[in-house]
């Protein structure tokens, strides 16, 4: 009895666990450039059946004693490539993201491009947060300025500057990537930062698409399917706590004549 109850609160906590992962992959659908959470499950402890008292066919049975979930972790599908024509809007078609720099210093990581253009004429993310650029050719922060319309990116991530009527590179945006899926950990509002161990490398596995964003991975279909799902698991467990309380009810009923 005390087993049904323990596994079926283990598995109300680890449905309640996947239900706040769906609930947070539906609120950010929209948002550019997001990657949507996985929940997986694993087993508690198991034990043989084979023991005194418990007569079976099959000396190889074993009975669990619940589940719960792993960590949470992304899912780097690249989502959907949406055109805004906007020239300070960034996406990345393949692996990798972008570094920003934050105004204390830290270097965090995004692949949300949804840039502008400061009024220092630097590139910044929407939070303010400074864009990581390569300057070449003798340019430096210094003596470079961008508007929204004096500047070119084209598929390799390098930057060119309209003088006069033509273009003259002045840098590249380098995008960085790292083996696993749990290689970056989420910080909020689209940031992230290498996990412990984890060495963060440039990657040319890419292409930059300037006057578009990319949307999230989120497919709002499955999400709404895992989450019908989800919960008839979870009314299951609930149900397993009710009647395994009548029956301690009955019990202690009987014992009480």
């Amino acid at each position: 009895m005390l087993r049904t109850l323990w596994t079926a609160k283990t598995g109300m906590n680890a449905n309640q666990d996947k239900l706040d992962a769906i609930s947070n992959n539906i609120v950010n659908s929209n948002t550019m450039g997001y990657k949507k959470i996985e929940v997986g499950f694993k087993d508690l402890l198991s034990e043989s059946l084979d023991r005194l008292g418990n007569p079976i066919n099959n000396k190889d049975s074993v009975i669990g004693t619940g589940t719960k979930t792993s960590e949470w972790y992304r899912d780097n599908t690249q989502g959907n490539l949406q055109e805004t024509l906007l020239t300070t809007d960034l996406s990345i078609d393949g692996k990798g993201y972008f570094k920003v720099i934050t105004l204390d210093g830290n270097e965090l990581y995004t692949r949300d491009g949804a840039f502008a253009i400061d009024g220092n004429g630097k590139l910044v993310d929407n939070r303010g947060n400074k864009v990581e650029l390569n300057y070449l050719n003798g340019y430096s922060e210094n003596n470079v300025v961008f508007n929204k319309n004096n500047f070119l990116v084209d598929k390799k991530g390098q930057v060119y500057i309209k003088d006069n009527g033509n273009f003259t590179q002045v840098a590249e945006i380098p995008v960085y990537s790292a083996i696993g899926d749990r290689a970056f950990t989420s910080l909020g509002e689209n940031l992230f930062t290498p996990s412990p161990g984890v060495e963060v490398q440039r990657t040319n596995d890419f292409d930059i698409y300037q006057g578009s964003l990319e949307g999230s991975n989120v497919d709002i279909a499955t999400e709404f399917s895992d989450m019908i799902l989800t919960q008839r698991a979870f009314q299951l467990s609930s149900r397993g706590i009710t009647t395994a309380d009548e029956m301690w009810g009955m019990i202690n009923n009987m014992r009480s004549r």
